[in-house]
């Protein structure tokens, strides 16, 4: 879970909203919004597992990017404050695109967070994804 300085509270929002459902898995956020969640959850009285790496700036985007390529996560929640320009632009295209590569949903607003988190492919733990697959095409 990632959100930019100006999306903070609408992610804490987000998940203070579904925070029953988020609470049965591991929460893997960047820094200031891990603690802000934490933060929340605690004051609903949520036990959950969050675990914070660094902030965006510092190369927590890299850290998560890092995990999906490992395939440590399963969904990624990624509210983008795309009105402000961010000094590591470079990190946040390379966390978007590795989910892509890698088949990893992730929703970039609200909206698209709860369709994602409501789908019941999401708990069923019989499904698994096909492996996207990367073949020249041809035109016959």
């Amino acid at each position: 879970m990632v959100a930019h300085d100006q999306r903070k509270s609408d992610m804490v929002e987000w998940a203070a909203h579904n925070a029953k459902t988020l609470a049965k898995h591991k929460l893997i956020c960047t820094g200031t919004t891990g603690g802000l969640i934490k933060k929340a959850f605690s004051e609903l009285g949520i036990e959950s597992e969050i675990i914070c790496v660094n902030s965006g700036p510092l190369g927590g985007d890299a850290e998560i990017a890092a995990l999906v390529v490992r395939k440590e996560v399963s969904l990624a929640i990624f509210l983008i404050d795309d009105l402000s320009p961010q000094p590591h632009e470079a990190d946040i295209q390379m966390l978007l695109r590795q989910c892509r590569i890698h088949n990893v949903p992730i929703a970039c607003n609200r909206y698209s967070a709860d369709l994602m988190i409501t789908s019941w492919l999401w708990d069923d733990q019989t499904y698994s994804p096909t492996e996207p697959k990367y073949v020249s095409f041809s035109r016959q």
